[in-house]
């Protein structure tokens, strides 16, 4: 596994609560799913910097990836090697909570997302 707990920032908190009444997706991990994934998307490297982990939202690998969790530890695996990056565990791990913070700030930032509606788009592409 990734890592044993996911912990998020309180920014990341407040922007995932603003999303959730948006979306009106109830359980936080699976709008992580969704940031993860996004910002996993993108042909750049997150940025460096480092993450406080200061909000109360903890979830543990098995919660953050449900049935799947073997297949979001191998997609964030596969992104390093396509940017060139270590695949071990503090590598991964690094870039695994980078990305999920980018994303959930993507996902927040855009305004695009006013429905659940407008997440779907996301995934479709026409």
């Amino acid at each position: 596994m990734i890592v044993k707990q996911v912990r998020l920032s309180q920014q990341a908190k407040d922007q995932l609560s603003r999303l959730k009444g948006k979306t009106g997706i109830k359980n936080w991990n699976i709008l992580c799913r969704w940031a993860l994934c996004y910002s996993l998307a993108e042909k750049t490297i997150p940025t460096d910097v480092p993450i406080a982990s200061d909000s109360n939202l903890e979830m543990s690998w098995y919660t953050f990836g449900g049935d799947y969790y073997e297949i979001y530890e191998a997609i964030v695996k596969a992104w390093c090697i396509n940017m060139g990056l270590k695949t071990d565990n503090e590598t991964v791990a690094k870039y695994f909570r980078l990305n999920l913070e980018r994303g959930i700030a993507y996902l927040c930032g855009t305004g695009f997302i006013k429905s659940i509606d407008d997440l779907l788009h996301l995934a479709v592409k026409e």
